[in-house]
């Protein structure tokens, strides 16, 4: 018999009794259940030593460590296994075995998640367009992921002033991953569960939900659509579908499946432009491959343009040209070897409209050879998707997660080291030229020429490297300089020598370094999680004087643009009152960045993935108005 005592000895009883006190850990169920009864109807561990444990002890970077999964909740993990990355890991077991193994991994008593706070009064309607609104996930066309420090209300003189306004708890969720977008006072975004919100800036109340059935894992896009009154809101799903909701009442406009594989996702954030939607495809086949009996691997990353009006797709591209065939080939398990596959799009595409072309970065290859267009960048037309040039700066690397399993059996030759372009591309203009500027997970920046076919202008490596970066998620731009991002995160003995990580500010124009301020660990009070680290591993955000970013320990730090100077901290890890009454959890900020909005910073913390930290916390933090200085900021 299992029961929740043989569970603590196996992740260790401290860290287990930790992380469910700090959610508010039940001794019985709603149904009057104990624990050993719960645990006792079927045999979880049996079902996670033979389907789980292979990955999820600890020996797969990318896969949650086990003892994450107490926090998570039964709900999300089944629909992780029935809808989502685990699907096909999941899909040998029947419905019931999925029921009894979620219920294991997530102990079967954690209270659920309260109702969150609805708005009492209806929406006012919505301004036509927000010059203060950083626009979808790069802040603008050329993902610049830059603010007006006018605009934004934020400076040198006020940022140490920047207080929490408020916390919103994403229900059900143990990552926050859905980067915010602002427009005329209403917060727009996406969550673990599926559910797009529309909550009211100064309250944190929602005026409206809307399921979109799977994650959503990228930033929202707002624009405006011939004929209708409010604007509209774009985002894609786990399940590769685009979905266009109406920005007034949550209500569908239409819903378009692009996908064209079995695992094909949408994690980087569509691009709206001229009435077309940009929608980058990537894929969880990188995961799939890790069963010894699949025949690995036939997915082409690519990317899709959807009429904003009407959801049809205008074209798909894909990143290597020819669908995979099979080799002749087969794995030691007899199942055929396939290829070439993978180079995903992580991404969200940069628009050059006076080139009338896109630009995306492309991850890892998933078979041997590595395709020649993995970890490259590509040019494709805006109006036809046809390409215009490949650039490749990583030959031969392919990898999937079988590399880290024990058989190993789709592991290709290579054998990585899996280092995507995951972030954005950034197009850069000064006096004389326009540059691409590239940053990738080795730690390597670069600019490219977009009028020579991606020609090397400079290129600077100012990090180590490694599977969450070197530059993970995403740098930033403004009128003067580069700032770049640097993860360095040791959390396997692949990658090795000195470490860099935290803010580097380099010259656009030569790739000359600035400044460097490292990033310092602050990871006292949190050996309850598997990994604490110093790593900036999200994507950042700037102004002309300021550099706002946030690091895997938690942390969410804002830097003097000319010096580096640490300006503002504050450590996000930990419990926060919600707006709803339900407890928040921050934890690591990963992946999105902060957000800028007229005295506002709205950042999410908590990612459960990798053996980072996990929470379910958007926070917002206000300076307060003048007027409100004498007497203390009230909800300081």
């Amino acid at each position: 018999m299992t029961t929740l005592r043989d569970l603590f000895c196996r992740i260790g009883l401290i860290m287990a009794v930790t992380i469910l006190t700090r959610l508010g850990y039940a001794a019985s169920s709603s149904t009057g259940m104990s624990a050993d009864e719960m645990m006792s109807e079927a045999d979880g561990m049996s079902l996670y030593q033979e389907n789980c444990a292979a990955c999820h002890d600890g020996q797969v970077p990318r896969a949650p460590h086990m003892i994450t999964f107490a926090t998570i909740g039964a709900e999300t993990i089944l629909n992780a296994m029935n809808n989502g990355v685990m699907r096909a890991q999941a899909s040998a077991l029947s419905s019931a075995e999925r029921e009894v193994l979620a219920g294991f991994l997530a102990g079967e008593a954690m209270a659920s998640p309260k109702p969150i706070l609805m708005c009492t009064g209806p929406m006012s309607a919505l301004a036509k367009s927000d010059a203060a609104a950083m626009q979808g996930w790069g802040g603008n066309a050329e993902n610049h992921r830059y603010s007006d420090g006018a605009v934004a209300g934020l400076n040198r003189n006020n940022v140490d002033q920047l207080a929490l306004k408020w916390v919103f708890a994403y229900p059900g969720a143990l990552r926050a991953r859905s980067q915010p977008v602002v427009h005329d006072g209403v917060i727009f975004v996406g969550s673990q569960s599926g559910e797009i919100y529309a909550l009211d800036l100064e309250s944190g109340c929602a005026h409206w939900t809307y399921s979109a059935g799977a994650e959503v894992r990228s930033s929202l896009s707002l624009g405006r659509v011939t004929g209708r009154d409010d604007p509209v809101v774009y985002m894609g799903d786990f399940s590769a579908t685009v979905h266009a909701i109406d920005a007034g009442d949550g209500s569908l406009i239409w819903s378009s499946s692009v996908g064209d594989h079995p695992d094909a996702t949408i994690t980087g954030s569509p691009k709206l432009h001229d009435g077309s939607l940009y929608v980058p495809i990537s894929s969880s086949e990188w995961a799939t491959a890790a069963d010894p009996g699949y025949a690995c691997c036939t997915f082409r990353g690519g990317v899709v343009s959807v009429d904003a009006a009407t959801g049809e797709v205008n074209w798909h591209a894909h990143v290597i040209d020819e669908p995979a065939l099979e080799t002749g080939e087969k794995n030691p398990f007899g199942a055929a070897r396939k290829g070439p596959a993978g180079a995903p799009v992580w991404n969200s595409p940069t628009i050059d409209a006076e080139r009338g072309v896109l630009y995306i970065g492309t991850g890892e290859a998933y078979t041997s050879p590595a395709a020649d267009t993995s970890d490259a960048v590509l040019a494709f037309s805006l109006a036809t998707g046809e390409r215009q040039w490949a650039k490749q700066l990583l030959g031969g690397d392919a990898w999937n997660m079988a590399c880290f399993i024990g058989e190993a059996a789709n592991c290709p030759e290579e054998d990585g080291p899996d280092l995507d372009i995951g972030a954005s591309i950034v197009l850069w203009s000064s006096q004389e030229r326009d540059y691409l500027l590239v940053g990738q997970k080795s730690g390597d920046v670069y600019a490219i020429d977009p009028d020579k076919g991606g020609a090397i202008v400079w290129h600077n490596k100012v990090g180590r490297g490694g599977f969450l970066g070197g530059v993970h998620w995403g740098m930033s731009v403004n009128s003067d300089l580069l700032f770049v991002p640097i993860a360095d995160t040791t959390i396997t003995g692949r990658f090795s020598g000195p470490v860099f990580p935290g803010i580097h500010a380099l010259d656009p124009t030569s790739g000359t370094k600035r400044w460097y301020t490292p990033s310092v660990a602050d990871c006292e009070g949190k050996s309850v999680v598997p990994v604490c680290d110093r790593g900036m591993s999200a994507a950042i955000t700037s102004t002309d004087q300021l550099v706002f970013a946030g690091t895997l320990d938690g942390n969410l730090k804002v830097y003097d643009s000319l010096s580096g100077e640490i300006l503002w901290s504050f450590d996000t890890f930990g419990d926060f009152d919600s707006v709803s009454g339900d407890t928040a959890l921050g934890g690591s900020i990963e992946s999105d960045g902060p957000v800028l909005y007229k005295g506002h910073v709205l950042v999410n913390s908590g990612y459960q993935f990798g053996a980072r930290m996990p929470g379910n916390a958007l926070m917002v933090f206000a300076v307060p108005p003048a007027s409100e200085l004498a007497q203390g900021f009230i909800n300081e």
